[in-house]
């Protein structure tokens, strides 16, 4: 179902809000089926259970389709972004798309999907159509649903990972590493569209979206589903807004790609948007507002006392992640959610890193789905990544 290009931007929007989902295939197994074996590779499907009951479905690509060795493969972990799930990593073909790059170049390869995605959306004792199964923010990705995935395949593979995240996947592996959390699993991580500070979004959509999902929330709506009847009555006006303009919704959202085939945003529209929690725009909200990495604010003094005993939220400190993890970080200066300026905030917090330990690639011409997207981005980030994987 292709919604790029249309003349008249409102139906777009519309259309793009209410039905983007309406064509995925929701079956349980949609990715391996869809969008794996089709390209002549052994796909397995995964349930992990995370400490908060949340099920999360993981994909595996345990062999390439032209290297099927089996032994010694290193496992590595591909985290998605908002509003997505792991299809992320599929849109191309085999030989540009950056999860069958790695398991044609020996790696073990697992697709983890957040809470709430179609993959990952049971739970051992709530309904999705509960409100309380959407309790919850980034924060919680990051302190049950990854390091869940990471025991479950240090378990099955008895090694350390290897990990790339792409923009909300990023935040969840900095906030971990920050707590020394999950960092004596990881070998290397590659932040691709890196999201930590906030405050300088750039994105007007972003914005904007962010906005609507806090009356949503207000409003009493605690899953922000894409077709959802709510948040589109509430969004149906953004393309009237000045600087907006949803001819081309990635690039609205995220800054000008450069090299994405319209082919590529087909595929991209068959498995999204998926959902999150409403609440999780709240938080992101906060970040905007505030300028700084923290937890979950709960609005005034009191609340904020009784969860953490002290009135306002605690701090995440970049600075505090350990400075001998291996890290390769790639952004874009067109991008417009991970933009340059709250880029270098985070750089400069990890201008104590050990240098051999650090690389940072800037592509001045990318922006944020180029990262995933991009025809060209098997050489430009892809081969760069790998090499540093491989750097002993």
């Amino acid at each position: 179902m292709r919604m790029e290009y249309t003349s008249n931007s409102l139906l777009l929007l519309l259309a793009f809000l209410l039905f983007a989902s309406a064509g995925a295939d929701n079956s349980p197994d949609s990715l391996c089926k869809s969008l794996v074996e089709t390209k002549g590779y052994v796909c397995e499907e995964h349930k992990v259970t995370t400490k908060d009951g949340y099920i999360l479905g993981v994909q595996r690509i345990p062999v390439g389709r032209t290297n099927k060795t089996t032994a010694n493969r290193p496992p590595i972990l591909l985290q998605h972004g908002l509003l997505v799930d792991a299809a992320t990593w599929l849109l191309n073909s085999p030989n540009k798309s950056l999860a069958f790059i790695l398991a044609d170049n020996g790696f073990d390869v697992w697709l983890g999907n957040n809470r709430g995605t179609i993959s990952s959306r049971g739970h051992t004792s709530l309904s999705a159509n509960d409100p309380a199964y959407w309790d919850w923010t980034w924060e919680q990705l990051a302190s049950e649903d990854l390091p869940a995935m990471y025991d479950y395949i240090h378990t099955q593979t008895g090694q350390k990972l290897y990990y790339v995240g792409h923009s909300l996947g990023t935040l969840l592996a900095f906030t971990a590493f920050s707590q020394e959390k999950l960092v004596n699993m990881t070998k290397s991580a590659a932040l691709l569209g890196p999201i930590a500070y906030l405050g300088q979004l750039s994105s007007v959509f972003g914005r904007t979206i962010v906005t609507t999902a806090e009356q949503a929330y207000w409003l009493g709506v605690p899953e922000f589903i894409p077709e959802g009847l709510v948040v589109g009555k509430l969004l149906e006006g953004v393309c009237v807004l000045p600087l907006i303009d949803c001819n081309n919704v990635l690039t609205a959202l995220g800054g000008p790609n450069c090299c994405i085939k319209p082919s590529t945003i087909d595929v991209l529209f068959d498995h999204t948007f998926q959902s999150t929690s409403t609440k999780n725009f709240v938080h992101l909200s906060q970040m905007i507002r505030a300028g700084n990495i923290a937890k979950y604010g709960y609005g005034d003094e009191s609340e904020n006392k009784a969860h953490y005993g002290q009135p306002t939220p605690p701090l995440y400190y970049m600075t505090r992640i350990p400075k001998d993890i291996p890290l390769f970080i790639s952004y874009g200066r067109k991008d417009t959610l991970s933009d340059v300026n709250d880029v270098q905030l985070l750089l400069e917090n990890l201008k104590d890193h050990e240098k051999d330990k650090l690389v940072v690639q800037y592509i001045d011409y990318y922006a944020h789905f180029d990262f995933i997207m991009a025809e060209n981005a098997h050489r430009v980030v892809y081969d760069p990544l790998l090499a540093f994987f491989m750097t002993p």
